[in-house]
């Protein structure tokens, strides 16, 4: 029977960022469904001061995403994986933060989901993913733009927000080399408008790990992006090594990309082809 990807979006994203990958898919016959976490996509706030010209006063106010948690991502992807098993396999499949949600709704519905797919994505085993940002692979990691970026006290505000509107060519450079460093400045700049300025604060507890009892039953896969300056391939070997440690009867399947954070989904056909090989691991009676 045919799988469904469900795609899950990373920080500052929503399901408009796969949408060159779900054409690619569907051209080699896949279906799949783009997720929106809530308070993204068409739930996401873009304050009147997000506009030009900016008021940066004025765009330090609270928004919709402000109080989510990654437990109503969880339980909002959850939704959604229950629906798409009534039709058969299912391939999850996250980039980025969204790995977070993923692996929490691995460890809760096991059931739900044939196969976990990571792409650079954050599946924490041995700390908390916050605690990562310390650890030495993520030495080269480059969050430049964003820190320049930020709009007001994220505490006070009780969200992220970041002004990817700006016109700092400093900072627009910088977020090009975390971001989209092997891409044109076009292509660069059509992805960075796809970005909302809000994401919720909660990265989870030590409780939202891998669990080997419930995530660690599920067949799973990591694709590696070779040039990814946010998740660098260190940390994403890291994390590779990790889940292996911990489920080391069930470790993962590995494929890699050349390119970028971002260049995935930018240049889909590969990544496309790539899961359509790692779909067709499903055993046959799925």
């Amino acid at each position: 029977m045919q799988p469904t990807f469900v795609l899950v979006h990373g920080a500052f994203a929503n399901s408009f960022s796969f949408a060159p990958l779900q054409a690619e898919l569907g051209l080699l016959g896949h279906r799949s469904v783009a997720v929106d976490l809530p308070g993204h996509g068409f739930a996401a706030t873009y304050p009147r001061a997000y506009q030009a010209p900016q008021d940066l006063e004025g765009l330090a106010a609270p928004g919709a995403i402000k109080g989510v948690t990654l437990a109503d991502n969880v339980a909002h992807l959850v939704g959604i994986l229950e629906r798409a098993k009534r039709n058969g396999p299912v391939v999850l499949v996250s980039h980025s933060r969204g790995g977070l949600t993923a692996t929490v709704a691995a460890n809760q519905r096991p059931d739900l989901i044939d196969r976990i797919v990571y792409v650079s994505a954050w599946c924490p085993v041995d700390l908390d993913v916050n605690a990562y940002y310390a650890e030495p692979e993520m030495a080269t990691a480059d969050a430049a733009g964003l820190m320049a970026a930020l709009v007001g006290n994220p505490a006070e505000l009780g969200l992220l927000r970041v002004n990817f509107r700006t016109a700092d060519p400093g900072v627009l450079a910088s977020f090009k080399a975390s971001f989209l460093a092997d891409g044109t400045d076009d292509e660069f700049m059509v992805f960075l408008n796809t970005f909302q300025p809000d994401e919720n604060l909660d990265t989870g507890t030590p409780d939202d790990r891998a669990r080997p009892d419930t995530w660690g039953r599920i067949p799973k896969s990591y694709v590696r992006l070779t040039e990814d300056a946010g998740i660098p391939l260190a940390m994403q070997d890291r994390m590779i090594r990790e889940g292996d440690a911990l489920t080391p009867e069930n470790p993962y399947d590995v494929h890699t990309l050349a390119g970028s954070h971002l260049k995935w989904l930018v240049d889909p056909a590969p990544a496309a082809r790539v899961l359509g090989d790692i779909a067709a691991l499903l055993p046959a009676e799925s």
